[in-house]
């Protein structure tokens, strides 16, 4: 994967500033330390960085068409791109690189937007049309890969992360309060809000236009669940034969590269099943798992059994509360948000294992949970809509108005505290912030598309909400490619590719949540390539030490950040209820490791991280 950056000026006679594009450019080195590039004409620049893994030395962008009329700078990887560069060499189009993300400037010239209907990959690209003095940008359908964008008084800009867009001297420098609440409501941001006021991340699945002075978005990719009664029977043993056949094509098509390719392993199903059939397609290859010495949260036995069945050269990093410490800048740098948990630290140290150990690829089983109901409140929707009700009639009330304005559905479990946890929040944030988000929800603005959710299951609702809230713009984001890529690591996600995303889509959900366990189809097409001690497991959320361990070990700049004479001065939560949070965080009995939302203090201290690292100013 690489980084891209860029502007057009928005009116004729608006030319791009070269000096800037160069700085936005260097700020994505970590993205693509091979080599750069620069096209730049009549108000518009392109900048690239590459990191060299199809067509090493031929591979340079950004890549033009025949005639010169198209220009291209592409972020990712398109994996099918064999059978599409075929057909265009059938239709007369000639190749100059053997370079994967050719075939995109090709298909362009024969198909315009509508080539995005083509196309199983991870991207996120930008085309320029010359004779028509358009720009094409669009973002994979499952958002892997990250796009960010600004309009100014002049300029469209855009960059593979919202650091090259800041370096643009039109772009101002401000928190978007909204961005920060979606943080604390939701798993983490929600495109197209970023922690940044008047920076937008273009949506998975959508496309941007930028022409005749206008930006438009456009969607062209969505989940589509069956309504009841739409899925034509079939015998439940087709559904697991299936998968394991479309995440073998998967796995196949993403080891395909001039580099090395290993594999990330958690100890759990997912990570095992791509091990599993990672040993039977290829030569031995590296494997690369965390370890922990706390054994409530170590999976070192079951992340060496399926090194051992997989054949695999296994590589362990051990993680200490000193090693979450000292990555957590660095991490904030390149995820460019808060966050309420430590295990992106865990990650950004993987990445670092990976690059050193001369691998630069690695395949993960990320999106499984999402796709095949693997998180526990699957289970609540599976056994009703009436499950999780409080007893309080005035509070299900409230929460049903709020999951009908959300998704238009009130029976799904999945805010069920959502109103009590607004309040935790509204308690946490200063006066003047408090203020304003009592006239500003961040539930206003449906995230989804509501049509989605109507007359599904609600399994699938669940799903489609996780794929969407949870996945795309989180755990593919601040979790996934961001750590990744600060070390110049492509991470590659057999369970989005696209043909298995869509299968997902047409599993029953009996078969997702099953008497015997979530995932349950995936469990009966891992039989054979992963040891029954993993299959049959309970599964095991992967955390790390929270806040309390980073303050009960006495990390002197962790108080020093949150202190009350620094929150006080930021202005964005209140000193008492911070110090508050302290006082419990490290009383006696206090969870050390919280599980997935509860830490609040996480979000402060990180959200601080976050100032300081990108010149935000206070708020007043």
């Amino acid at each position: 994967m690489c980084g891209i950056a860029g502007a057009m000026g928005l009116r004729n006679g608006v030319g791009v500033d070269s000096r800037a594009l160069a700085r936005m450019t260097a700020t994505l080195l970590h993205r693509g330390p091979d080599s750069d590039g620069v096209f730049a004409e009549d108000g518009v620049g392109l900048g690239f960085r590459r990191l060299s893994i199809n067509d090493l030395d031929g591979g340079a962008q950004p890549m033009s068409s025949e005639d010169g009329a198209v220009v291209m700078v592409c972020n990712g990887e398109i994996f099918n791109h064999r059978r599409l560069r075929a057909e265009l060499v059938g239709r007369g189009h000639r190749f100059r690189t053997d370079c994967d993300v050719e075939v995109l400037v090709h298909l362009y010239e024969e198909e315009g937007t509508e080539l995005l209907h083509r196309l199983n990959g991870q991207f996120a690209f930008a085309i320029l049309d010359r004779p028509r003095r358009r720009l094409f940008l669009a973002r994979d359908h499952a958002g892997i890969l990250p796009l960010h964008y600004a309009t100014t008084a002049d300029h469209f800009v855009f960059g593979s992360e919202a650091k090259a867009v800041l370096e643009h001297p039109g772009v101002d420098r401000a928190v978007d309060l909204t961005g920060l609440d979606q943080v604390l409501t939701f798993p983490g941001l929600v495109s197209p809000r970023t922690m940044f006021q008047g920076v937008s991340s273009l949506r998975a699945g959508h496309y941007l236009l930028v022409e005749d002075g206008a930006v438009r978005e456009v969607p062209y990719w969505d989940l589509d669940y069956p309504r009841a009664g739409e899925l034509a029977p079939r015998p439940d043993a087709y559904y697991a034969e299936r998968l394991r056949e479309l995440l073998t094509e998967a796995v196949r098509r993403r080891l395909d590269a001039d580099v090395p390719v290993g594999f990330y392993l958690s100890g759990g199903l997912d990570s095992s099943l791509i091990a599993g059939l990672v040993g039977e397609l290829a030569p031995p290859a590296d494997s690369f798992s965390v370890t922990f010495p706390d054994a409530e949260i170590d999976e070192s036995g079951y992340q060496r059994l399926m090194a051992q069945k997989a054949g695999s050269r296994h590589h362990e990093v051990r993680f200490t509360t000193a090693d979450i410490a000292e990555g957590l800048h660095r991490m904030v740098l390149h995820a460019e948000t808060p966050v309420k948990e430590t295990y992106n630290t865990c990650s950004l140290a993987l990445a670092r294992q990976v690059r050193e150990s001369g691998t630069t690829v690695v395949l993960t089983g990320e999106g499984a949970d999402e796709l095949f109901g693997g998180y526990v409140g699957y289970r609540f929707d599976r056994l009703g809509r009436g499950a999780g009700s409080s007893g309080d009639d005035l509070a299900d009330a409230l929460e049903d108005d709020v999951r009908r304005r959300l998704w238009g559905d009130a029976g799904l479990f999945y805010e069920r505290r959502y109103h009590a946890w607004r309040e935790a929040k509204l308690g946490i944030y200063s006066a003047g912030v408090r203020e304003a988000f009592r006239e500003v929800d961040c539930l206003r603005l449906p995230p989804v598309d509501r049509a989605r959710l109507a007359g599904r299951d609600p399994l699938d609702q669940r799903s489609y909400l996780d794929f969407r809230l949870r996945l795309s713009d989180h755990l593919l984001s601040d979790h996934g490619d961001r750590m990744a890529m600060a070390h110049s690591v492509e991470a590659r996600y057999p369970f989005l590719d696209r043909e298995v995303v869509e299968f997902a889509t047409r599993v029953p959900a009996h078969l997702k949540v099953h008497p015997l366990g979530e995932k349950y189809v995936v469990r009966q097409a891992a039989q054979g390539l992963v040891p029954p001690e993993i299959i049959d497991r309970e599964k095991f959320g992967f955390r790390a030490p929270g806040s309390p361990a980073l303050l009960r070990a006495g990390v002197e700049w962790v108080g020093d950040m949150l202190s009350p004479a620094r929150i006080r001065r930021q202005g964005y939560f209140d000193p008492a209820a911070v110090e508050r949070l302290r006082a419990r965080y490290t009383g006696d009995g206090f969870e050390v490791h919280p599980h997935y939302g509860d830490d609040l203090l996480l979000t402060v201290l990180t959200f601080g991280i976050l100032l300081d690292t990108f010149s935000l100013p206070d708020h007043s």
